[in-house]
């Protein structure tokens, strides 16, 4: 073989190991620093998880001032008439909806309250009627800033599908009797925002949404999704990338050996 094909070969495999060795390292710190990401999100919970628990009826809240995952209590009544169902919320690979209610103060004021979870009527099966009341309740649950959101392709692209009818929205629709909400005549989206809501139902809405860990008789499951904060599993990544990283330094160093003892 002439020496000239030799040293490109030889060339192109060196710059090759050296290229993989480079990535494999890029690889190692990126998983190190989603590794730190997941240690401050799981600090972010503590923190707020360990505040002291929040009346909503007499704090006054600017846009984004408290922690995520903060305890918070709030007095109120209902407002079933203006009830959402939020689609395609799994809860251990089972489909399902999730019941987001506001919850209209005495100031006039409301507080939007994701309720709990169902799981989704298949084939025949019925919408549930979930127990309510239109009394005043004391809900207890914990703060987060937003509805947490999925991904959504056609969102940027497609007016609201949220509406309320008219009379829904008067002042003058609140339950007064009714014991039982029918979930299968509510509008159901993917995706809420608070400003959407407050657009569609008049309601003047505190820049929080709380979700509910209170007990109530209504059948819902109230288990919310966390984000994961698994550093360790990141940890275990960037070590094998940098395990690669070393292999490769290492076939290098042997590569070069050989060919400096090679005639």
């Amino acid at each position: 073989m002439p020496r000239s094909a030799l040293n490109t070969r030889t060339i192109f495999a060196g710059l090759l190991l050296v290229a993989v060795a480079a990535a494999c390292v890029a690889l190692g710190f990126w998983q190190l620093d989603r590794a730190a990401e997941r240690r401050k999100i799981a600090q972010n919970i503590e923190q707020g998880r360990s505040a002291s628990t929040l009346n909503l009826n007499a704090r006054v809240l600017e846009p984004q001032p408290i922690k995520n995952w903060t305890p918070a209590q709030v007095e109120g009544t209902w407002r079933d008439d203006l009830s959402v169902l939020l689609d395609n919320r799994n809860l251990e690979g089972r489909p399902g909806l999730w019941l987001a209610t506001p919850l209209a103060l005495a100031d006039g004021r409301a507080v939007l309250v994701l309720r709990g979870w169902f799981a989704r009527p298949l084939g025949a099966q019925q919408a549930p009627i979930i127990a309510t009341s239109s009394e005043m309740q004391v809900i207890q649950g914990e703060l987060v800033q937003r509805v947490p959101k999925l991904f959504e392709l056609w969102s940027s692209n497609k007016a609201s599908r949220l509406t309320f009818s008219k009379s829904t929205t008067s002042s003058d629709s609140r339950t007064t009797t009714s014991s039982k909400l029918e979930t299968g005549t509510l509008p159901r989206v993917q995706n809420l925002s608070l400003a959407e809501l407050s657009e569609q139902s008049g309601l003047n809405l505190l820049p929080v949404v709380l979700m509910q860990t209170s007990r109530a008789n209504d059948g819902l499951i109230r288990v919310w999704p966390e984000p994961s904060v698994d550093a360790d599993k990141n940890l275990g990544y960037a070590t094998q990338w940098f395990g690669f990283a070393a292999i490769c330094l290492f076939a290098l160093l042997v590569f070069a050996w050989r060919l400096k003892r090679r005639p």
